[in-house]
């Protein structure tokens, strides 16, 4: 797995929706990369059959937002653990979710990861999807938000083409989800 860090910040990246106050870096570089280092180890981890995606909600604060393709928003962890990390991810244990690289600035981390389902095409090419995460940086080696983007579409055309079939026991998503991705307001000091 190729994992790389950017060391400088782009001057001109274009924050996520919220207010001022919400672009500002409240933490040092050296600690955001120690949260996502762990977060992104956790992930291996679930990789490799050492896990389940609840094991992440360690790296979530209890009022944190998730953006999620399919669910749409999903507020607080309690809801998180029941949809993102729990019913949405039944019967998808031989999905692989490699990351190829992350990138900080400020409190702000981007995750490109790819989505890779079982089995491969007669070419031998893998079943494999671009994805990325907006991660924002809480404190205490926590995030309040994160937003995964992913394009259904070829998904879905990978989905069909490989034959892979849900598990009947997979939660569905909400027929219309929330799909409302702005951050959340920063906790009162």
């Amino acid at each position: 797995m190729r994992r790389s860090r950017l060391s400088e910040a782009n001057p001109t990246m274009v924050r996520p929706t919220g207010t001022e106050e919400d672009n500002q870096v409240a933490h040092s570089r050296e600690e955001v990369q120690s949260a996502i280092e762990r977060y992104l180890a956790v992930r291996d981890g679930i990789n490799a059959g050492r896990g389940t995606w609840r094991d992440l909600a360690q790296f979530f604060t209890d009022d944190a937002v998730f953006i999620d393709p399919a669910w749409g928003r999903v507020e607080g962890i309690d809801e998180m653990n029941a949809t993102v990390f729990g019913e949405a991810m039944v019967g998808l244990e031989e999905w692989k979710f490699p990351t190829d690289f992350y990138v900080i600035d400020g409190d702000i981390v981007v995750v490109k990861w790819r989505q890779v389902l079982p089995g491969t095409r007669a070419d031998g090419s893998a079943y494999a999807q671009s994805g990325y995460s907006t991660l924002v940086y809480a404190g205490d080696g926590k995030f309040r938000y994160e937003e995964d983007l992913l394009n259904m579409t070829h998904l879905f055309e990978d989905i069909k083409e490989s034959g892979f079939r849900f598990s009947p026991d997979m939660g569905a998503p909400p027929e219309r989800p929330n799909r409302d991705f702005s951050l959340p307001a920063r906790p009162a000091e």
